[in-house]
This record gives C-alpha cells, structure tokens and sequence, in this order.
C-alpha cells in the first residue's frame, strides 16, 4: 500500500517564490494547501487548486484561529509536514520608492507587523500539534533586508524580516524536542515580476555572480529544508544571495 503523501502548507503561493515552491513541490508527490487572501481565481490553471485553497487575511489576526481550524480539517491523518511561511507584504510610497521611518505611520507598521511577523507565531501556535505528529519542517521566508538597509525596501518591511528571524530562532528552540525543526532562507535579488527599477544596477553593482537568482533556485532550498535531508539543520537561516553580503 502507497505512503499517503506528504502535506504542505504554504502562505503567499500566487507569484514569485511562492508559485515556483508550490510547482516544485507537487512535481515530488506533495499535496498541497495555499493561503491567501484572494478568493480563489477561476482562471487558475493549476490542477486541484479549488481544493487546496484557503481564504484568510493575515491582517486579520482574529482570523488565525479559524484558518487553523479550517488546515486541520483537510490532513486526513492529521499530520502536516511542512509549514512554509511566505506570505509578506512591503508597501510603498505613491510614487513606489521606500517607505523610511518619516513615511510609516502606525497604521502601517501594525498592517506590516501582523501580516509579515505575529500570524506567523501565531500560525505555528495553531498547527504545533499537527506538525509533531508528522516531525513536520517549518520554514520561514525572511529577506536579505534584515540584516542591512536596503534601497529598494521599506523600514516595516525590513524590520518585520530582522524580527522574523529572531523569531526562527525562538521557535527551533522551542519545538525542536518536540520533533519539529524550523528554518529559515533570506534571499536575495530574485527575478520576480514585482522588481524595482534600479535592480539590475544593484546586482551589476553588488552580487559576485553577477546575476539575478531564480525563484526555482529558492524553491529548491525550501524543499531540501522540509526534507529529511536536512534532519539536524534547525534554527538556520540560509542566505541565498550569490555572495550579495556587502
């Protein structure tokens, strides 16, 4: 009798890294649950993904609960194997350059913080039993912006990131006896369809290869931290970057 397969969740899945971890994934035998805050497109071509859809606003803390309650009613077995934590958002000026500290108002900040950082712990505080009992893999999505100052990304955002992988840390601490690891990757410039102007500079400038990364590059280092491969990295947080650390 066939192994029933492996169950992700993923936050963020409609674009960029997230499209490519969720193709990547299904393509190794995974099933797949998606969080986002869009009701699900008609118009999406991916096979199944009616079913693997979940509506929720991480905005919306209050809300946390229920999407638990709403992921574990579709494991069957009651185990979720990888919980990957990509949703993010990072909101510009009118004129779409950074947000500074002058720009950000609380509003903002508590949007960013809510979405980027607290539904993350409270997301893994809802599923802890789910991922014990699979020794699940969680993985955050932090950025190369929460380590350094960034020209293209605003103060919220890059603090939510430095935040997010503190909060990594805290976690593997925590669960790690319990059977559940949780890591980290930071990229870097990766080719997405939401690029600042001025980027191809910034990499010509700053990355040692001289080149942008791939979304499927990411995705692949997101699968190798859910699979056994990885069974003694906990608490990391992988840079993937090519060599942009100045």
């Amino acid at each position: 009798m066939a192994e029933p397969p492996r169950i992700m969740l993923l936050t963020g899945a409609s674009r960029g890294i997230g499209h490519a971890t969720v193709k990547l994934f299904q393509s190794r035998g995974w099933r797949i649950l998606t969080v986002s805050r869009q009701p699900f497109d008609p118009a999406c071509g991916w096979p199944a993904a009616k079913m693997a859809h979940i509506q929720a606003d991480l905005a919306d803390l209050s809300s946390i609960a229920a999407l638990g309650a709403e992921v574990r009613s579709r494991l069957p077995e009651g185990k979720l194997h990888a919980l990957v934590n990509n949703a993010g958002i990072s909101p510009k000026m009118p004129d779409g350059g950074r947000m500074g500290v002058l720009d950000t108002d609380a509003d903002a900040w508590t949007k960013v913080l809510n979405v980027n950082i607290v539904s993350t712990a409270l997301l893994v505080r809802e599923l802890v039993p789910e991922l014990e009992k699979a020794g699940g893999s969680i993985v955050n999505v932090t950025s190369i912006v929460g380590s350094r100052v960034h020209p293209f990304a605003g103060v919220a955002y890059a603090a939510s990131k430095a935040a997010l992988a503190t909060l990594t840390r805290e976690i593997a601490a925590e669960l790690g006896g319990r059977g559940v690891r949780c890591n980290a990757i930071a990229p870097g410039e990766i080719r997405t369809a939401i690029l600042s102007p001025g980027t191809d500079d910034l990499v010509a400038r700053n990355v040692p290869m001289g080149r942008l990364g791939e979304p499927l590059e990411v995705a692949e280092t997101i699968h190798f931290l859910c699979s056994d491969a990885s069974s003694y990295i906990n608490g990391a947080e992988i840079h993937i970057n090519g060599g942009q650390h100045a």
